[in-house]
């Protein structure tokens, strides 16, 4: 007979938690460890279930990590959309309202850690590329571009490829975090973001070369 004055069970006292808990114990284990040698098992001993309650919320590890990419990159991808609507009239402000999006967000140490889990997987589980793209890709890139047509319509913008320039205004972030997780090689200052961001608008903004009146060429 179950003692009245003993705790509930953790998974009774907590159950509208546990989704979250499994969440972050799959986080931290493929973080560590990476995707491909973390099993459903230890995920559940570390978040204090039994694997059988581990399969109640998701019904395979790959579901584990498209909850993370829910929880964590989705939201971004939903404010990136929004960023669109109305027509944006100040492009500038519009691509910078994007980045500090992207910058603030992967800030988020729980954020930024599903993105570096998916680069490190991808080439060996080829669905977890597949996954990512169409769970954040595939509604952030549409959004993106579509501020870049809508600069050009208004006149803010050259009349530039929409496609290959966004792919221009991304690559910056995602070579910074490929150079980091990939290859380590990791800037003295850590992958500090906001200030690659900032550096990429300046960039993009104002180009790299000083103008003909401050140059000192001959």
């Amino acid at each position: 007979m179950t003692d009245p004055d003993s705790p509930e069970p953790k998974f009774r006292r907590r159950a509208e938690a546990r989704p979250d808990e499994v969440l972050d114990a799959a986080l931290s284990l493929f973080d560590e460890k990476g995707y491909a040698h973390t099993s459903v098992a230890q995920i559940a001993k570390t978040a204090g279930l039994s694997k059988g309650a581990v399969y109640l919320y998701f019904p395979s590890k790959q579901a584990i990590l498209e909850g993370l990419v829910r929880r964590a990159v989705s939201p971004i991808a939903t404010r990136a959309q929004a960023l669109v609507e109305p027509t944006p009239d100040d492009a500038r402000a519009t691509l910078r309202a994007l980045f500090s999006l992207i910058a603030t967000s992967l800030g988020d140490p729980k954020v930024l850690a599903v993105p570096k889990v998916v680069i490190r997987e991808a080439v060996v589980a080829p669905e977890i590329a597949a996954m990512y793209r169409r769970e954040v890709f595939d509604h952030v890139l549409p959004a993106a571009t579509e501020i870049i047509r809508q600069g050009i319509a208004s006149g803010q913008l050259r009349a530039v490829d929409p496609e290959l320039t966004l792919r221009s205004i991304i690559g910056p972030i995602v070579v910074h975090l490929l150079l980091a997780e990939i290859f380590d090689i990791m800037p003295e200052d850590g992958l500090s973001l906001d200030q690659l961001i900032e550096n990429h608008l300046d960039i993009l903004f104002h180009g790299v070369f000083l103008s003909p009146e401050g140059s000192t060429d001959a």
